[in-house]
């Protein structure tokens, strides 16, 4: 299954409830990934522009952003972003199509 990172930030109030209440997001992230067909590779909390990472599998790139969407309209999140990763192989034929590319930026004249 292809994977996903994404990259979130809690707003404040959603830290002032965890300090008062600590709970294992993981295993709650998990459950909820696993009903949409998914699966939680791993969450990691970070401290800087981002307040943490979840690696995640999802079948496809719809099933990733309606998972998007619902996790962001839930209203705890000040930042929440889903990055497509590709795997090594990927990015080798993307390069070899970009090879066959002719791209001219604008005002300037294509060159084909």
């Amino acid at each position: 299954m292809p994977l996903y990172m994404s990259t979130f930030g809690y707003k404040s109030e959603v830290w002032a409830g965890l300090v008062k209440s600590p709970e294992n997001r993981e295993e709650m992230v998990g459950r909820i990934l696993e009903e949409a067909g998914c699966k939680l590779r791993g969450l990691w909390y970070a401290f800087g522009e981002a307040d943490g990472f979840a690696l995640i599998e999802a079948p496809d790139n719809t099933t990733a952003a309606g998972l998007s969407i619902a996790i962001t309209s839930s209203g705890a999140f000040r930042k929440f972003e889903t990055t497509p990763l590709m795997t090594q192989a990927e990015t080798l034929d993307a390069l070899h199509v970009a090879a066959n590319v002719h791209y001219a930026p604008p005002a300037e004249p294509v060159h084909v």
